[in-house]
């Protein structure tokens, strides 16, 4: 198709889709007596998976998108731990019955900034309050700028089984430009503790779009990164913000790549990564043949939450610490966004609910939709229209960005199914966004496609 017209969809600003409602559309009308009730209605034999969020660094990344403050002491991090603590043990006894986690994930922020003793505490207390066995799956995400050999040591007695590290890139006009200089020797130092504290995959974050980058930076990036061989990648593209994220401004607009220039770099790090052997995951991951990604996919049974592609099958997701998402049956729920009022909540024994949503059948139905094509790049609509009572010709009626994209030859639409090429998949959050009913109504701006 004409790059015009292909270009109206890698300029476009979506959700990345990983929930639907996406965050933006929660309310308070969802608070604290909602989420007591969803987690007594658990079964306690039911496996969960259990997210805790660290909003803390030392500095600040001028990309960052995440919900973060800068702390240049540990007294507000120690204060921060104990309200997490209580939290635990508030959620905790919530429940009927010990809850077993299947999955248990520390994101941030930077999470290893609460040292090894940190880390042990909440360990211990997450252990009390829920069941973990050897199958339970531990990971967290790094900064290989802080991350220090005692750390290591708390993982292997821990049994942390997963590790994300940030990278993003390696070219140093690009790290001063960002406000985050890592170097290469930093980075491979970190790998090595994680390898011998016995952590079994191993993850890197890669940026694309960033300040002076070029398809070149982007290439060697990718070259030095998998000279470390990690096991997986995740490759976003920076989402330039300035009025959501205020530091983003910090960050000179004439430096970054159009639309087309963040394409041809996304697609030259899929290039380099793919012909190493590594297979493509969805939109924006990689991972080893072998890898329990690459399996998931095959197997049809690939998801996408929070944290992007996934193999976590488990229907609830407990979130803890500030800002945190949890997702039930019933829907989903969010901490206080601001650290001293989350932590003021947590400290009295209350959940620190400030909103959330209650999905409708319909909601589930278009989830379910959404979160099959970011996977799986094509979707069956009939057996989900027959359960849900509905005809197909009604349900695709004046769904007029799906039919646009049909016209434009960037996806097919034949029998009730619907099939992504694998040559554009960029575009799969255009399509995904055709079946998103409330696209637009919060106000929000998101990242680009491309």
């Amino acid at each position: 198709m004409p790059a015009t017209n292909l270009k109206k969809y890698y300029e476009e600003r979506l959700p990345r889709y990983t929930s639907y409602p996406t965050a933006p559309n929660f309310s308070g009308d969802i608070g604290p007596d909602t989420y007591a009730d969803w987690l007594s209605a658990l079964d306690p034999n039911e496996e969960i998976s259990l997210y805790i969020h660290i909003p803390f660094c030392r500095s600040m990344c001028w990309y960052c998108g995440c919900h973060t403050k800068i702390s240049k002491r540990d007294e507000p991090i120690i204060d921060y731990i104990q309200a997490l603590q209580r939290e635990i043990a508030t959620t905790g006894k919530a429940i009927s019955g010990k809850a077993k986690v299947r999955h248990l994930h520390f994101g941030g922020g930077t999470p290893t900034i609460i040292g090894a003793d940190g880390f042990s505490k909440l360990m211990l207390c997450l252990r009390e309050n829920f069941e973990f066995n050897d199958q339970s799956d531990i990971a967290v995400e790094i900064d290989p700028r802080t991350f220090t050999q005692d750390i290591a040591d708390m993982f292997r007695q821990e049994n942390l089984t997963r590790a994300s590290l940030g990278v993003q890139s390696f070219d140093p006009k690009v790290q001063k430009a960002i406000n985050r200089i890592q170097s290469y020797e930093e980075t491979k130092n970190t790998v090595s503790m994680l390898r011998n504290a016995g952590v079994k995959s191993i993850n890197f974050d890669l940026i694309y779009g960033l300040p002076h980058q070029t398809v070149e930076s982007c290439i060697s990036t990718t070259l030095k990164a998998l000279e470390l061989a990690p096991d997986r990648f995740s490759v976003f593209g920076y989402a330039h913000i300035p009025s959501f994220k205020t530091h983003q401004k910090m960050i000179e607009e004439n430096t970054l790549a159009d639309g087309e220039g963040r394409l041809e770099q996304a697609e030259a790090i899929a290039e380099t990564l793919t012909n190493e052997g590594y297979r493509r995951i969805g939109l924006d991951h990689y991972a080893c043949p072998g890898d329990d990604l690459v399996k998931a996919l095959d197997g049809g049974e690939l998801h996408r939450n929070f944290q992007g592609y996934t193999t976590d099958t488990c229907q609830t997701l407990i979130g803890l610490g500030a800002s945190s998402i949890g997702q039930f049956p019933q829907g989903y729920v969010q901490n206080n966004v601001a650290v001293g009022q989350y932590a003021k909540d947590a400290l009295a024994g209350k959940l620190a609910t400030a909103k959330g949503y209650e999905m409708t059948g319909e909601d589930r139905m278009r989830a379910n939709i959404i979160e099959r094509l970011m996977c799986e790049y094509q979707i069956d609509l009939k057996p989900i229209c027959r359960a849900h009572n509905i005809s197909i010709e009604d349900f695709l009626r004046d769904n007029y960005r799906l039919d646009a994209l049909a016209e434009d030859g960037l996806i097919r639409i034949e029998n009730g199914e619907i099939h992504v090429d694998a040559n554009t998949r960029f575009i799969i959050r255009n399509v995904a966004a055709s079946f998103d009913a409330y696209l637009g109504q919060s106000g929000r701006t998101h990242s680009k496609t491309a």
